[in-house]
């Protein structure tokens, strides 16, 4: 399975989960109690952060892994998938960030 495919996979198990019980689940009881989700991204960030500044290559990984999955989450409880991110990314991939940045404010302003 290549890397793409573990996204697409996870997504799967991720729509999945919104049928199941939150006794059963993980995921389901984090679909259950969103401010928990999103509470969940937050540490996992913070986690991240902390990995980060300590140069801890394992932690890094670990951390950004539980981070992104945790977003997943969320982004299956707003109906998006993977491949909405990942467009999104294609469509800045070669602009400035400070004309992509640019660009929001002024779609923002009309």
């Amino acid at each position: 399975m290549n890397n793409h495919d573990i996204l697409k996979e996870l997504a799967a198990v991720l729509e999945a989960r919104k049928s199941e019980s939150p006794d059963s689940s993980y995921v389901a009881s984090l679909y259950a109690k969103p401010d928990k989700m999103l509470e969940k991204i937050g540490e996992e960030a913070v986690e991240t952060i902390i990995a980060a500044k300590n140069n801890d290559r394992e932690q890094i990984i670990y951390e950004t892994a539980d981070l992104w999955f945790h977003s997943m989450v969320m982004l299956a409880q707003k109906g998006l998938c993977p491949d909405d991110i990942l467009d999104e990314l294609a469509r800045r991939f070669g602009m400035s960030g400070h004309d992509e940045k640019a660009s929001r404010h002024a779609q923002n302003k009309s």
